[in-house]
Parts: structure tokens; C-alpha cells; sequence
């Protein structure tokens, strides 16, 4: 499992504001291009945002899940990925005196990447984490512009 935590300078509702909006998953997830809400009702449990993610001169799509959804603790997620399979994200929001503890937990769930799971794979997760919730708290911080370059 990939485990990875973040202190955010803000308070948990200013990390839901964000959280909570399906365009802004592009801004902080690290590899998607853009994201919209496929449904009006998301982060409910079972709504979905759709993603793209750009290699090269290429693009693919992926779609998220709601599983699970424990407003002001948690938010999990199920990311499925086409050819690569699905993983399980857990997000968890805790408030940490007058800040945010965002904690995120993730792990390969089927397909490819489940097969493949590994303490290589673990750690590149770790790298992709360390970014996306920097982004994440750049964002809920409000130190400029969207986190992320198309």
C-alpha cells in the first residue's frame, strides 16, 4: 500500500471546497489533462467524473468512482484506469489543530495493476503522491494559479 500524508494550512472545509468540485481534480491529481463531473451530484457515493490523461500525442480516458463517502473524514475512491485496471484511493481529512491532515491511501484493486503490485510500483506511487498533494495544498492554500500545466 501506498500511504502518503500532507499538512494543509487551512481548515478541512476549505480542503472539501476542493475536493467536492469534480473540475478541479485535473488541478492536483497528477497525470490527468482535464476532469469533468459526469454526474450533478458528485462527490455522492456512486457518482463519477471522467479524466483524460494526455501521453504524448496520445489521450486516454479513465473515469472515477465514489465508494465511499464520510463527510468530513473520507472520501474513497475507485479509479479505473482502462487496460491498467482499477485502484482504491482513500482520502482521509482530519483536522490537525487550526490546519488539515489530508491523508491518501492507495492500492491497485484489479487487472493489470493488481497482478503487477509491488514495492516498486508502491514507490513510484509515493513520488505520483508527494506531488498531487503538494498540488492539493497549493490549491487549497491559494498560492496562485491551478497546480497543473496542460
Amino acid at each position: 500500500m501506498a500511504v502518503r500524508h500532507q499538512l494543509v494550512k487551512r481548515p478541512p472545509s476549505q480542503v472539501w471546497e476542493v475536493l467536492e468540485d469534480g473540475h478541479r481534480y485535473a488541478d492536483w491529481v497528477v497525470g490527468t489533462h482535464d476532469s469533468r463531473p459526469l454526474d450533478t451530484r458528485w462527490p455522492a457515493v456512486g457518482s463519477r467524473i471522467e479524466y483524460t490523461v494526455k501521453l504524448g500525442p496520445r489521450k486516454v480516458t479513465g473515469h472515477t468512482v465514489v465508494r465511499h463517502l464520510d463527510k468530513p473524514d473520507r472520501l474513497e475512491l475507485e479509479a479505473y484506469s482502462g487496460a491498467l485496471g482499477t485502484a482504491r484511493i482513500a482520502i482521509e481529512v482530519r483536522q490537525w489543530g487550526a490546519h488539515t491532515l489530508v491523508i491518501v491511501d492507495e492500492h491497485p484493486l484489479q487487472g493489470p495493476g493488481g497482478v503487477l503490485h509491488n514495492a516498486v510500483v508502491d514507490a513510484l506511487i509515493q513520488v505520483r503522491h508527494r506531488s498531487m498533494l503538494s498540488r492539493l495544498a497549493r490549491l487549497v492554500e491559494g498560492d496562485g494559479a491551478p497546480a497543473h500545466a496542460s
